[in-house]
């Protein structure tokens, strides 16, 4: 069975783990890279999780059988705390499309609640399709905007977002 669990400094080895298999699998779906982030040191590593520490921003793992499968995690916009921004978001092969992925967004999303967040929003770049079908099940939209994606100009990223009072 797949438990979540706040990314903490007593989970960062398993949460390094897990971001740079993501990377790995999905090279694409994010704004840095495995070359980039399997370099960083340990006090790196733990900058994240104290950026995840659950006051203006929060990470999840998804655990099953002490192996993570699946991460994502949540940033509250500055200058507008009503709105966050859903982050890192992965679930491994081996769990898409068995309930990991929206466990997730939901965990995300009940937690940016608690903190008075309306709206949730996500980039997505335009090559990743199954990522966009799969918010769209859970209810985001596109907006409209999008920018250059910065590992490859060629590539453009939407923004989706969700109400999520």
């Amino acid at each position: 069975m797949v438990t979540l669990e706040p990314i903490t400094a007593e989970n960062v080895a398993l949460f390094r783990e897990v971001r740079l298999r993501a990377l790995q699998d999905a090279p694409l779906a994010f704004g840095s890279t495995y070359a980039r982030e399997s370099q960083f040191s340990d006090e790196e590593w733990l900058q994240r999780v104290t950026r995840w520490s659950g006051e203006s921003g929060i990470g999840y793992l998804a655990v099953e059988g002490g192996h993570g499968c699946g991460i994502a995690g949540v940033l509250l916009e500055r200058e507008d705390g009503a709105c966050a921004n859903l982050v890192s978001m992965w679930v491994a092969p081996t769990h898409r499309k068995c309930g990991t992925g929206r466990l997730l967004v939901n965990e995300i999303a009940d937690w940016s609640r608690q903190r008075g967040v309306h709206v949730m929003r996500l980039m997505v770049t335009s090559s990743n399709e199954p990522a966009m079908q799969f918010y769209q099940r859970l209810g985001f939209s596109r907006t409209g905007r999008t920018e250059p994606y910065p590992n490859d100009p060629a590539l453009i990223e939407y923004e989706m977002s969700k109400v999520i009072r």
